[in-house]
């Protein structure tokens, strides 16, 4: 193979054999749980990264089931999302997603930066509740219900909060072990429909884990649950802070 042929084809490894294909991705009937809770904010203090600011002690622990997912098949995720502002504009910082199907590992982490490790995620509907389960390896980690459909809510507040960005902290390492890429990463959703909201009662237990530090943001007190399912794309991403430039965006 050329030079010339090797950057015109490289976009992702390995070179002949991409784990994922090119973006952006288009989602159909992504079924979400978000369960928003209050925590300690010296433990959101220490993970989230400058120049992101904290507005308000909260954390959204998410359990999202992707049936439909361009380019990688169907598969489920848990983790946190923590609201942040950028430059006095809301969004949300992702700090932690634990999935259980390796194109979306390999492609989240490469492209975007998003925070993914290989775990064991179940969301589905036992009887009249929303039941997720996260457990890494043997050890069970988070657990989340909700009661089903116990309240419509209005599809404008939640196309609302899919529209703002979210951030993420995209690390690719050097050969020698030295930080070659350390950004701050925005991305969006867009073309989102939004098929069903509702809101109601929710329990969510999070447990200590060595690697799987979901815990580190203990649950104090549970402000509110959504479940919805929609239709979107997640659409490529913009550097807006370069940790090893800061006067580059």
């Amino acid at each position: 193979m050329k030079i010339d042929e090797v950057l015109s084809t490289a976009f992702a490894m390995p070179l002949t054999s991409p784990a994922f294909p090119p973006g952006p991705y288009r989602f159909v009937n992504r079924e979400f749980m978000v369960i928003t809770y209050r925590t300690d904010l010296d433990a959101l203090r220490a993970v989230v990264p400058e120049p992101l600011q904290i507005t308000d002690p909260l954390v959204k622990y998410e359990f999202i089931r992707m049936p439909d997912s361009t380019g990688f098949g169907d598969y489920t995720e848990s983790g946190q999302v923590i609201p942040v502002t950028f430059e006095g504009v809301h969004g949300g910082y992702v700090h932690s997603m634990y999935l259980n199907d390796h194109p979306p590992i390999a492609g989240g982490r490469e492209l975007w930066g998003f925070p993914k490790k290989l775990a064991s995620p179940v969301f589905d509907v036992e009887t009249d509740t929303l039941v997720g389960t996260l457990d890494y390896g043997k050890v069970r980690i988070a657990k989340a219900t909700m009661g089903f459909k116990h309240r419509s809510v209005d599809a404008a507040g939640i196309l609302a909060a899919l529209s703002t960005p979210n951030y993420l902290l995209k690390i690719i390492p050097h050969v020698d072990g030295s930080p070659r890429i350390c950004e701050l990463v925005r991305y969006f959703t867009t073309n989102v429909t939004v098929k069903g909201a509702w809101a109601g009662p929710a329990s969510l237990e999070l447990h200590p884990h060595a690697l799987a530090p979901v815990a580190d943001l203990p649950v104090l007190k549970i402000e509110s649950a959504l479940h919805f399912i929609a239709d979107l794309t997640l659409d490529l991403g913009t550097v807006v802070y370069d940790y090893l430039s800061p006067t580059k965006r």
